[in-house]
């Protein structure tokens, strides 16, 4: 996995503690964490979209932070587990993964053709 991938998955991970913010902060220093996790969030998808497929880095970082949110919702915040939640949660996890591998393959190819 090179370090554009790492990047997407660090901005995923910042993005679940900014979407938590967003809804449990109360205090100042709370939305100031919230708006730290932003700016590290956005700035590591950026980085990685100059290098990788924009789409893509898109569709994964939204689908790692979409089922970051929701585990972190159950686990954290006694939000109700619904099965059929975690279904689709994984379905959308299998494209994301599909999407992640098709990109490493294009561009293998794309460094190949370089040669």
């Amino acid at each position: 996995m090179n370090s554009n991938w790492i990047k997407v998955f660090i901005a995923a991970f910042f993005e679940v503690f900014w979407v938590i913010g967003l809804k449990h902060s109360d205090s100042v220093w709370e939305w100031a964490g919230t708006a730290v996790c932003i700016a590290i969030s956005f700035y590591m998808m950026i980085m990685a979209g100059r290098t990788l497929p924009v789409g893509t880095v898109y569709a994964v970082f939204v689908g790692m932070g979409t089922a970051g949110t929701v585990f972190a919702e159950v686990v954290f915040f006694e939000e109700p587990f619904k099965l059929i939640k975690v279904i689709f949660i994984l379905l959308m996890l299998i494209g994301v993964i599909g999407l992640k591998l098709v990109t490493q393959n294009s561009e293998q190819e794309v460094e190949g053709e370089k040669s």
